[in-house]
Order: structure tokens, then C-alpha cells, then sequence
């Protein structure tokens, strides 16, 4: 199947861009943590992140950045998977979240907030299994751990 979009290995000139559209997709209601981020403070977590071993992937259009996926190979976590807000439901996120499967093939675990619906709807339809629920550890809001082993 061919997409509007390509994905490619993120590089440090797409990290502002990163951080933004990380600000603002996690700034829609539910999706993000009850009090979010500033932009400020997820660009450098964006920064954190990569020198902490995130392996990032874009979903980018001749207009830009369009989602990303951030994976941790060594833990086997899905840390974070963001679609733009004008791009959901595009074949963005499940090109992404195929991508993360691809490269972590003996499985990996993730977790998103509890009230993120769409994001659970998505992630059990593509055959993740819900494992628990537990306070987020930065915020302390209800996210639910998700697991995908092929």
C-alpha cells in the first residue's frame, strides 16, 4: 500500500518539529497528562530522550512532520506514538506502530493514558493485550500498560 506520507529516521535538525507536534497532539482532551508540558519543556525532554537511546521515526509530507514514533529497543518499549491532529485516522499512526513491530519483532510493551480511548481503541484493534492500569509515573493520572508479542 502506498501512503501520502514516508517514513524516515529522525535526525537533530527535526526535533524542534518533534517537540511540536508531540505539544501539540498531546494537548488534545484526554490524550496528554491533566497538566501538560509546556512546548519548552518537552523540547528538552525531546533532546533527554535521545541521548537516553530513543530510536525515532517520522511520518513526514512534502508539508512536514505528520507523526512520529520514539522506541526503546533495549527495553523493548513503545515510549511514544504521535499523529498530528489534522492527520488522525491517515494510516499514519498504523504505519508507525508497524514500523515499532518491525523493529522490536520479539514484542514490547508501551502504556498511554487510561482516558485516551481512540488511542486504546487503536492499539487493541492492531492486537495489543491490556495489562493493567497504574498512575503514570511523572503525573500520577491513570495509564493503561499495554503488551504486543507477536
Amino acid at each position: 500500500m502506498t501512503h501520502p506520507f514516508e517514513l524516515r529516521p529522525a535526525t537533530t535538525e527535526d526535533r524542534d518539529a518533534l517537540a511540536e507536534l508531540w505539544h501539540a497532539s498531546a494537548s488534545l482532551p484526554t490524550v496528554g497528562p491533566p497538566q501538560m508540558p509546556s512546548r519548552i519543556e518537552l523540547r528538552e525532554r525531546v533532546d533527554q530522550e535521545f541521548a537516553q537511546g530513543w530510536v525515532t521515526t517520522l511520518a513526514v509530507t512534502g508539508n512536514g512532520l505528520v507523526g512520529f514514533v520514539a522506541i526503546k529497543p533495549a527495553v523493548s518499549v513503545l515510549d511514544q506514538l504521535f499523529v498530528s491532529p489534522d492527520h488522525l485516522g491517515g494510516g499514519v499512526g498504523r504505519a508507525l506502530l508497524g514500523h515499532a513491530m518491525a523493529e522490536m519483532p520479539a514484542g514490547f510493551k508501551l502504556f498511554t493514558a487510561s482516558a485516551n480511548i481512540r488511542a486504546r481503541r487503536f492499539y487493541e484493534a492492531a492486537g495489543l493485550v491490556f495489562v493493567s492500569e497504574e498512575p503514570h509515573p511523572r503525573s500520577g493520572h491513570p495509564v493503561s500498560h499495554y503488551r504486543w508479542h507477536p
